[in-house]
């Protein structure tokens, strides 16, 4: 009869946090969709409220932004915005995003210039406005290339509890290293690839971007390719089915 005995267990040293970043230089936090989402082209007229299918760059480096400010992550604002403006950001899209679109009546502030030529106006007159959300169903996951904020990224994550417009809610679930993003993320189209989706136009911090212009309580107007770039992006969601008041949009390897 054979005389069985089991194997030495092989130790195994785990790798050194250097080599992690190194190796696996994305950090991918990922979320979970907890209510409609809405973001608004930024070239979208205030009446025409087409959405945007994910977050942008710019939306999702101004909500490390407050969650930093907010918990007292960073005690130099500008240094953080210069480091987030050098970040790389992409999208990991989820599964399947469903549009919905509807009109309804809103109020809207009267010109200046209507004003001074008509006494009788008030600040504000009726209107009907196009809005859209976002119905997603996955994981939304949101890949940044910046080691010089690690830390600062990994305590701000958990704490971010919506992108885009307030009210879209999400929740993080974890994060994860990665050495190479696959094709369910978004990237510039300049950077070629898979042409699986669609192109939309997202924003991102420009190069020159300050902590003066983005306070919302400072007169600095953002100038468009200083403090703000607009990048033609493949989004890896294409439209699966459509009809009226809805459009159905899967990504690669989700299709029905």
């Amino acid at each position: 009869m054979p005389i069985l005995f089991e194997a030495p267990a092989i130790e195994t040293e785990e790798l050194p946090e250097e080599y992690e970043e190194i190796e696996r230089p994305w950090l991918i936090f990922r979320y979970a969709p907890v209510g409609l989402f809405a973001l608004k082209m930024s070239r979208a007229t205030s009446t025409v409220g087409k959405t945007l299918l994910v977050p942008t760059p710019y939306a999702v480096k101004l909500a490390i932004l407050d969650a930093a400010l907010r918990h007292y992550l960073s005690g130099d604002p500008e240094q953080l915005v210069r480091g987030l403006a050098k970040a790389e950001v992409r999208i990991g899209v989820p599964d399947h995003a469903c549009v919905t679109g509807t009109i309804q009546r809103v109020r809207q502030e009267t010109r200046a210039s209507d004003r001074k030529q008509n006494a009788d106006l008030t600040g504000y007159r009726a209107n009907i406005a196009m809005r859209e959300v976002v119905h997603l169903r996955g994981a939304l996951r949101i890949a940044i290339l910046a080691p010089d904020l690690k830390q600062v990224l990994l305590a701000a994550a958990p704490a971010i509890n919506y992108f885009g417009k307030r009210g879209s809610f999400f929740q993080f679930t974890g994060y994860e290293r990665q050495a190479d993003l696959d094709p369910t993320f978004t990237q510039p189209v300049d950077a070629g690839g898979w042409p699986w989706g669609h192109v939309a136009t997202l924003d991102d911090l420009g190069p020159r971007a300050t902590f003066d212009a983005l306070d919302s309580y400072s007169r600095t107007p953002i100038e468009p390719g200083v403090h703000r770039l607009f990048v033609d992006t493949m989004v890896p969601l294409a439209l699966f089915n459509s009809g009226p008041g809805f459009a159905h949009y899967c990504a690669p390897g989700a299709m029905l």
